[in-house]
């Protein structure tokens, strides 16, 4: 009985993804039928429209609910959890990108792009103890795990109906987005130089301010001079005072 059940289960849940490939299970109205498949396809299509309106628009409703149908029928999500729904759409689209589909070639960091501001919101990394007022070139500084370096080959930020590009510009899109202490998510355009010193501040839980200034400069091929350390000083001092950084690591 038990198996019979779940073959039930798996005839329905088939033909509900992909009515076209599938035939509906027997026994079963096709009012009832049209009721449950245009349920479940409208949820999945309305949360995605909301968490990804740019790319909604962009598209237009025909192609974005085409594109939608094939995520619902061919996409097989890792979780169940509602909320990383629009994560695993991420997925699909970069899927298909590797696959050559004839999506544009931004659709996969647009989304990226709209679901950073969810997944902000959502996140609850803790950061370390530490001490918000330590000195940050002696010290070891502290980014807050809700501030996000992020670096895409397209413009994600200019991208709409009006914008659609067909080939990326020689220079990356580079952000930093945070979450403020309002709770409110910030976007914010850096430079080249201040996006790689918020990499090399996250990647070594070791080097003081001061030692990744220096290496700073040696990547950049630049002198390590007082003048540059101490405007790299107040650099990281202004992302203090935004939240980007807590302080430093305590003792």
């Amino acid at each position: 009985m038990a198996d019979t059940l779940r073959q039930q289960q798996f005839v329905l849940s088939r033909y509900l993804r992909d009515p076209t490939a599938n035939p509906p299970p027997p026994n079963i109205e096709e009012r009832r039928l049209t009721i449950y498949r245009e349920l479940f396809f409208n949820n999945i299509a309305g949360l995605l429209a909301g968490n990804f309106p740019v790319i909604h628009t962009t598209l237009g409703e025909s192609a974005w609910l085409q594109l939608v149908r094939a995520f619902y029928a061919q996409h097989r999500s890792r979780t169940p959890l509602f909320p990383e729904i629009p994560r695993e759409f991420i997925r699909f689209l970069e899927a298909r990108a590797e696959d050559d589909s004839d999506d544009p070639p931004w659709l996969p960091e647009l989304a990226h792009y709209e679901w950073v501001e969810l997944a902000l919101q959502l996140a609850d990394d803790q950061a370390p103890e530490h001490d918000a007022q330590g000195d940050l070139l002696a010290g070891v500084p502290v980014v807050s795990p809700t501030a996000w370096a992020l670096a895409y080959r397209w413009p994600v930020p200019h991208i709409g109906p009006d914008h659609q590009p067909t080939t990326a510009p020689e220079s990356p899109t580079l952000l930093l987005v945070r979450r403020d202490a309002k709770q409110q998510v910030r976007f914010a355009e850096l430079s080249p130089l201040v996006y790689r010193l918020l990499i090399l501040l996250g990647e070594d839980a070791a080097c003081t301010g001061l030692q990744v200034l220096q290496r700073l400069c040696e990547e950049a091929g630049i002198a390590a001079d007082d003048d540059f350390i101490a405007q790299g000083a107040a650099m990281l001092e202004r992302m203090r005072e935004e939240g980007t950084l807590l302080g430093t690591l305590s003792p």
